[in-house]
């Protein structure tokens, strides 16, 4: 759960002082016309007045004297301090942001001085990044990327000028990197192409895919394919570069056949595109499709027993345990042949959620050995299931409880914890600020401060804390309504975090898929509406995103496609 969160997006619109009143007066009768000033009316008797003497029925009435309004008094500071302490994140959140304004600062000087790259943390490039990462939903350090890319088309432009072929081509390579293409880096690639073949380059560029391909280096901006194709761009006809890169796809051939023969479909499938945007007309292609065609038949008829087997043992009570008809043998044997299946993955979560049903049973009949096998194989599945730490919270104060009732204490019951008033304190202020930290969506992070860490630090205290255990295992509701929200406003960060704290509380909801589903979808949105705009750089990272959730999404593959051909 980033999640990074707009400081000033806190939903708190200001606070009400509390009022003490005019106190100097507060014995006086009130006048008719006298102005409230917000306490409430108090009927003061004359014989407490400071001015009159005293009432011969003072003692006869034990509430009078000055000191009745003492604890109003302290009621009051009490309820300031509280609000002040309540609302602290929301007045933290006033305060400047400070790191992330410093840094986007330093980048915006960076950009205006021309200190575009660098490794060593300063140039302008790096600063919007880690901008960027320290608030993803803020456009200030996504347009800051954009700004540095168009700068570095501009100064791509002066070098070509200037004859400095080499910082042209390093400045457009860092220019594609950051906007994803367009017409502008499309322009410069072919002028930079002809000035190498006015300049004699081309043989250096073949000289260094040469030398690339020798030592295997195939891949990458340095690489022989792509050395092959900037030579192929400055001089289409040179035989030379022609003859290295069908080479090239040779060897990208023979690493997609090791590939097929391990039936590993994900590299055989990613080299198969690299290979068809390298060289689409290369002759050993539609063999190469053939084949990776029939492994993922092959490998989808056993992901689909598997899943299916895995439903059945489930269903059937075959949980876990030895031999390889469980449903954890099923859904681990389905993820080795699609290490990212979201059936799959769904499925450990539901083995590990019977796992805890099963461990709460063993605790509700005392057998807390059993118990705790069943904790440890669960929690090996879903490490941070909030079903799992609320059980292991039972465990804990049961364990308690009975050495309690070991040690002869007869009248201990057996849910009841005996605390120190330290203790309760305690308790009572981490359950208090883990229903905050909840509210304003900081579900699994900052670590130590927020909801699931606050919660489970009070059950490790008190096992038996209702109010803790009904918030934690509360958390997946509210985060999936929190959720939806993010989605439906557009702040797909957010929804992306929040997604994620979902995974890790309740990995056992089978309409994680569907959540999956609609946040992907969402990117794939953004990233057709940044490709219209002709946004590519964001358009890149959106689909990027998309793909993170739904790899083999059509729409996916639709846009990645369109990306490639420039369209």
């Amino acid at each position: 759960m980033s999640g990074n969160r707009d400081p000033n997006d806190t939903g708190f619109s200001g606070r009400t002082e509390p009022k003490l009143g005019d106190l100097d007066h507060l014995d006086k009768p009130r006048a008719a016309a006298e102005p409230n000033d917000g306490l409430p009316r108090m009927n003061i008797e004359p014989g407490y007045r400071r001015s009159g003497p005293p009432s011969k029925n003072r003692n006869k009435n034990k509430r009078g004297g000055p000191g009745r309004w003492v604890p109003l008094l302290v009621i009051l500071v009490a309820v300031a301090a509280g609000g002040l302490w309540f609302y602290q994140n929301n007045l933290r959140g006033l305060v400047p942001r400070t790191d992330y304004d410093d840094v986007l600062h330093r980048a915006q000087v960076a950009l205006q001085q021309g200190h575009l790259d660098g490794t060593d943390g300063t140039s302008a490039r790096e600063l919007f990044e880690a901008a960027r990462a320290l608030e993803p939903d803020n456009d200030s350090a996504r347009q800051g990327l954009n700004d540095v890319g168009r700068a570095e088309i501009a100064r791509a432009d002066a070098a070509l000028q200037a004859g400095h072929l080499d910082e042209a081509q390093q400045a457009l390579t860092n220019a594609r990197e950051l906007l994803g293409g367009g017409s502008d880096v499309d322009r410069l690639t072919q002028a930079i192409a002809k000035a190498q073949v006015s300049s004699g380059q081309t043989t250096t560029l073949i000289e260094q895919a040469q030398d690339a391909l020798t030592n295997g280096k195939i891949d990458g901006p340095d690489g022989a394919g792509a050395l092959y194709q900037r030579a192929l761009a400055a001089d289409p006809d040179n035989a030379v570069a022609r003859h290295g890169l069908d080479q090239v796809g040779d060897a990208l051939a023979a690493q997609i056949q090791k590939s097929l023969d391990a039936s590993d479909v994900a590299a055989a499938s990613a080299g198969i595109d690299h290979l068809s945007s390298l060289l689409p007309n290369y002759s050993q292609l539609p063999t190469l499709r053939a084949s990776l065609s029939a492994l993922q038949t092959q490998a989808s008829g056993a992901l689909t027993d598997a899943i299916n087997q895995g439903n059945d043992a489930l269903r059937a009570g075959r949980i876990a345990g030895d031999g390889n008809d469980t449903a954890l043998a099923h859904y681990k044997a389905a993820l080795a042949i699609d290490p990212n299946n979201a059936e799959a993955k769904a499925g450990l979560a539901q083995v590990a959620e019977a796992l805890i049903v099963q461990a709460n049973a063993a605790i509700d009949s005392g057998d807390t050995d059993q118990a705790k096998q069943l904790l440890a194989a669960a929690a090996d599945l879903t490490p941070k299931s909030a079903d799992l730490v609320a059980a292991r919270a039972r465990l804990g104060g049961q364990s308690a409880n009975a050495g309690a009732d070991d040690a002869g204490n007869d009248n201990a019951a057996p849910t009841v914890s005996n605390l120190t008033p330290q203790q309760q304190v305690q308790v009572a202020n981490m359950v208090q600020r883990a229903q905050v930290a909840a509210a304003r969506g900081n579900i699994m992070s900052p670590p130590g401060d927020c909801a699931y860490d606050l919660y489970r630090g009070a059950l490790s205290i008190d096992g038996n804390n209702q109010s803790a255990l009904t918030g934690l295992q509360g958390l997946p509701g509210l985060v999936q309504q929190q959720f939806n929200q993010a989605v439906s406003s557009g702040n797909l960060n957010k929804a992306a975090s929040l997604l994620d704290a979902l995974d890790n509380l309740s990995p056992g909801d089978t309409s994680l898929l569907q959540s999956r589903q609609r946040l992907a979808d969402a990117w794939f949105d953004q990233a057709e509406q940044q490709l219209d705009s002709g946004d590519r750089g964001n358009a890149v990272m959106s689909l990027q995103q998309g793909m993170k959730l739904m790899p083999n999404d059509q729409r996916a593959q639709q846009l990645h496609a369109r990306l490639q051909g420039g369209g």
